[in-house]
């Protein structure tokens, strides 16, 4: 019979910190499955023993610090439906997880729309609207960018987890702050957006592919987008962050 025991794991910082302590654990005795979640620094161990957060902690090394949260009251049988990734419903609400990128976009939306509202009053929306997407693009690309560049060294290991060209590419998720950053810039001058808008479809399209895969395989990986300051699941509203972008640049360019 196994139970489940919820452990808080502290120390993670990217999706390799991840990925060692999800194989740490899975080698110990006893351990049947592992769910390590970033976001809420918490490992989820459906074990017939529940391993000591001592010994995971010796395991581990000192970076991490572990200890027990919550031990299921329910035993289950080997091959039983009920895993441990059902325990995940302790997480907090999408909402709740998702809430820096939800205020960025209100943000960004709202900035834009105050910075062209007495336009908007005198021409209408029509004439404005390309303006304005342009702006709205510039300033994503700069905060996000912003995001990126908090660490520069964890970003590049969770960009690669689902970014193809990242994967194949070493040096591509270390210097991809910085051309966000340059392409944020470009378009607030107007200098090259045809070029850079070609750019956006690019990148864009590469990562969107990779947040699909994930969506479909139903991988439990952090979403780089913001960094990995603010640790964010993978959730659809990635996907949807990136389709409103490739919208805009479609929608600049035909």
């Amino acid at each position: 019979m196994n139970t489940t025991t919820i452990y808080s794991v502290e120390g993670m910082t990217c999706m390799g910190c991840v990925a060692h302590v999800k194989k740490t654990i899975e080698a110990m005795e006893g351990v049947a499955h592992v769910i390590v979640d970033l976001p809420l620094n918490r490992a989820f161990i459906q074990a017939n023993v529940p391993p000591n957060a001592a010994d995971i902690q010796k395991l581990l090394g000192k970076k991490y610090g572990v200890a027990i949260l919550v031990q299921d009251p329910i035993a289950v049988s080997k091959g039983d439906s009920h895993s441990v990734s059902d325990h995940l419903n302790i997480a907090d609400s999408p909402w709740n997880q998702l809430k820096p990128l939800y205020l960025i976009f209100g943000f960004l939306i709202g900035g834009v729309f105050l910075a062209y509202f007495s336009e908007l009053l005198v021409v209408g929306f029509d004439p404005v609207w390309p303006e304005m997407m342009i702006d709205f693009m510039a300033l994503f690309y700069m905060v996000f960018a912003f995001f990126k560049l908090l660490d520069l060294k964890g970003f590049p290991q969770s960009f690669a987890m689902y970014d193809p060209i990242a994967k194949r590419l070493s040096f591509y998720g270390k210097i991809y702050p910085f051309i966000e950053l340059g392409l944020g810039i470009l378009l607030l001058m107007r200098i090259g957006v045809t070029q850079v808008l070609l750019i956006t479809l690019i990148i864009l399209g590469a990562t969107t592919i990779g947040v699909v895969q994930s969506l479909l395989n139903k991988r439990q990986i952090q979403c780089a987008c913001l960094g990995t300051a603010l640790k964010l699941p993978m959730t659809q509203a990635t996907f949807i962050e990136n389709a409103i972008m490739i919208a805009m640049a479609l929608a600049m360019l035909f």
